[in-house]
């Protein structure tokens, strides 16, 4: 049975879209299963922002097939890990836990970069032009990271 995986933030179409993409190119498709959800509702059914589409093409990867989605509380039951993020999605989908161990899947993305020191993985929607760029960069090093892991420990 795959490891399945779940990459969240606001609203589906940056951040996570992204992190999808990516992971999934780093792991092995017939033992894991990536996928996104966003924790707001604004972009259900919608692509991805073009700009991390562009970003994502420029870097050898298509994620202009994926289509937004909420974040559920039976996604705590369908995934295996729930990496978010930011603190503020990290807030909002433990506030959904209805148990200890749906609580324990949840991750601070960059907290496997950074331990312990809760850095956001910034939202580029609004921000500088090469945010998007940056994005993909910081979420391409902690994938090499969460990839590694996920082999060893379900190999």
């Amino acid at each position: 049975m795959p490891v399945k995986i779940l990459m969240v933030c606001l609203g589906n179409i940056c951040r996570s879209p992204l992190a999808e993409g990516i992971l999934a190119s780093k792991l092995p498709k017939d033992n894991f299963i990536v996928d996104s959800a966003g924790t707001g509702s604004w972009h259900v059914g919608h692509a991805p922002d073009k700009r991390s589409i562009a970003v994502a093409q420029k870097n050898g990867l298509c994620i202009d097939n994926q289509k937004g989605r909420q974040f559920k509380t039976s996604d705590f039951d369908e995934f295996d890990y729930i990496y978010v993020m930011d603190n503020s999605n990290y807030r909002d989908v433990i506030h959904l836990a209805k148990t200890s161990e749906h609580k324990e899947k949840v991750y601070l993305i960059l907290n496997e970069l950074f331990p312990d020191e809760n850095v956001d993985v910034p939202d580029p929607y609004f921000g500088a032009v090469n945010g998007f760029d940056n994005v993909y960069q910081m979420l391409d090093e902690v994938a090499d990271i969460i990839s590694e892991k996920l082999i060893k420990r379900h190999s």
